[in-house]
């Protein structure tokens, strides 16, 4: 068999070894019992959720879904995981919840309905506040103990988030956007008990001024008051302190470009800080007392998680483009690993600079073996408040592997470039981003890297998004289209996606389809279905809720009609897969796609 169609195991291609090696996430910890641990991997063959006991070394699968689980956490305690139940990646659905050392799933918050997560905090005495989202009613709040009916404490139409619970168990923290704008939000404090507001804190003014804040945690000492919060008041994403008892502000001394994200040490004395900048990350212990900032030990590369544990260690998820991930430890040891065959290493990355007309647009490059032009893959990123980083992905390593050149472009709207950046994207939806992959596809090959009648545009969600409404509105620039899960009809998309991000659309737009339509036919691929020239291959979940298929149907009928060469593969999960045999299959089917039209 050949490398696209598959292989026996013994000839199994680099780029399938990736996919299959065996990974796992970074553990989480129970607050009360540091022992016990819960990972996600995916050894079976299907991202699922794991408990670790670190005294015994036992290991257990917790979930065994036929679409995967990863969204779960553990009680204070360490005696339950709980986990998100949804029906086949469609996100609706209910907490579940199991013992530690296994037995007999029940409905962890017994009398709430189904609906999408919006949030979770569990806390002393099997305490929880779960957050719901709905098409109907927006968003609700609910206190729920053990042995009692759920009390709700917040409704509110536009979306929100439970953000975190005192160590206590007196305060919750809800992270809002009552005042219309889903990208910046502001933090409430409601007591427990009876749901009274306590505290707010508010960097909108009221949608006016696009400032957003970020709940980093309460302090974890029992009767503290103060939170950690992320805020954007110098341009970017910086931690501070806010005592919600007294309303007493603390600003960090924290000087570091980029964005600079925070948690708590577990005994309250420090903070650990995670900055990004660039494109790469590195982590620094930050002692409260004396306001100093020492970094620790990282290796080049991306942070994709971090936590600090009792001991005063600190474990982190770490890779970089070329290297695969791994769980290690300041101590210097990796600290989780799974079984069985390893992901073989890729190529580096290289920075690219580039002049655009919102600033300069940073690019990272990986290129194969050989002198260029190359046929090159553009591989857009979604989002769109997201960014590339120098961290390991098997899907851009599998194009270097078919020996193309593969460019990811942080556009306007990615985060990690300050907040002008990513909130340029508004009212422009789309346009804005596609003007900084021109800008970046003209470098590329006037530079010599790219081979001009070579091109691929490609990506997932809001990079399918983007694939789409690139191919219509610069349809001489792209010699193929490879969009997955992406927005392909806006206003069908708006009418049947998920409240939340309905909320979003009408922040990035200024209003619905029905107050501002000629924003969203501005910003639709189907509206530039008929300039499309390249072939097109399209891939969707049947039950994705962020992406629905109705839209995307619609917008594949104008392809047929119109006859434009195109293909169209449909599978039966949500917002991608979390199987690894399927995303293989699909990453096949693209690799083939693009093969078939440019060679490679």
């Amino acid at each position: 068999m050949n490398e696209i169609t598959g292989s026996p195991t013994g000839s199994m291609p680099e780029w399938e070894k990736r996919f299959r090696a065996p990974r796992v996430g970074l553990p989480e910890w129970a607050e009360d019992a540091p022992h016990r641990s819960l990972f996600v991997s995916n050894v079976t063959g299907t991202y699922e959720l794991y408990a670790w006991d670190r005294t015994t070394g036992g290991r257990r699968q917790v979930t065994d879904r036929p679409n995967g689980t990863t969204d779960g956490t553990l009680s204070r305690d360490g005696a339950w995981v709980w986990w998100f139940s949804d029906t086949d990646g469609d996100e609706f659905g209910i907490w579940m919840r199991q013992p530690f050392d296994g037995g007999e799933d029940v409905p962890a918050a017994p009398g709430l309905e189904a609906s999408y997560p919006a949030g979770l905090a569990l806390g002393p005495d099997g305490l929880a506040v779960v957050g719901r989202s709905t098409d109907d009613e927006g968003t609700s709040v609910y206190v729920v103990r053990p042995d009692a009916e759920p009390v709700e404490v917040y409704r509110h139409e536009e979306s929100a988030s439970v953000g975190d619970l005192s160590e206590d168990g007196t305060l919750v923290v809800i992270e809002h956007t009552e005042h219309g704008d889903a990208m910046h939000s502001a933090l409430r404090v409601l007591s427990v008990a009876d749901g009274r507001a306590v505290a707010e804190l508010d960097d909108t003014d009221g949608g006016r001024v696009e400032l957003g804040l970020d709940c980093l945690g309460f302090a974890p000492v029992v009767g503290d008051t103060r939170l950690l919060v992320g805020h954007q008041r110098s341009g970017r994403w910086l931690p501070m302190i806010w005592d919600t008892a007294t309303g007493e502000e603390s600003a960090l001394a924290i000087d570091l470009p980029g964005d600079v994200h925070a948690e708590w040490y577990p005994d309250g004395s420090a903070l650990l800080v995670v900055h990004d900048f660039r494109a790469r990350s590195e982590m620094f212990r930050y002692d409260l007392a004396a306001g100093t900032l020492t970094r620790l030990d990282t290796p080049a590369g991306s942070v994709s998680g971090a936590t600090a544990r009792p001991d005063g260690t600190v474990e982190y998820l770490w890779s970089s483009a070329e290297r695969p991930p791994a769980v290690r430890s300041t101590t210097g040891a990796v600290v989780l690993e799974a079984p069985g065959l390893r992901a073989p290493e890729s190529v580096p990355v290289t920075d690219a600079w580039v002049d655009g007309p919102g600033g300069r647009i940073h690019a990272l490059v990986q290129k194969p073996a050989g002198e260029g032009p190359f046929p090159t893959v553009f591989e857009i990123h979604g989002g769109p408040t997201w960014h590339d980083a120098d961290a390991f992905a098997a899907g851009p390593a599998a194009w270097v592997d078919h020996g193309f050149a593969v460019v990811r472009v942080n556009y306007r709207g990615s985060t990690g470039y300050g907040r002008e950046w990513t909130d340029a994207l508004k009212h422009r939806v789309g346009l804005i981003e596609l003007e900084d992959i021109a800008a970046v596809r003209a470098w590329a090959v006037s530079s010599g890297l790219a081979d001009p009648e070579r091109l691929v545009l490609t990506g997932g969600s809001w990079g399918g998004y983007l694939t789409l409404l690139g191919l219509g509105t610069q349809p001489e620039a792209w010699t193929v289209g490879i969009a997955a899960v992406p927005v392909a009809d806006y206003v069908a998309a708006y009418a049947d996606e998920m409240e939340a991000l309905k909320s979003l659309d009408r922040t990035f737009f200024g209003g619905s389809p029905e107050e501002v339509p000629a924003r969203y036919e501005a910003s639709s691929p189907l509206t530039y279905v008929e300039r499309v020239a390249a072939p097109v291959y399209i891939s969707a979940g049947m039950n994705d809720p962020r992406c629905p298929i109705r839209q995307i149907d619609n917008y594949v009928e104008r392809l047929r009609q119109l006859d434009k060469p195109h293909e169209v593969y449909r599978y039966d999960a949500g917002h991608g897969s979390l199987v690894v045999e399927e995303r293989i299959k699909q990453v096949r089917l693209e690799l083939a796609f693009a093969l078939k039209h440019v060679g490679g």
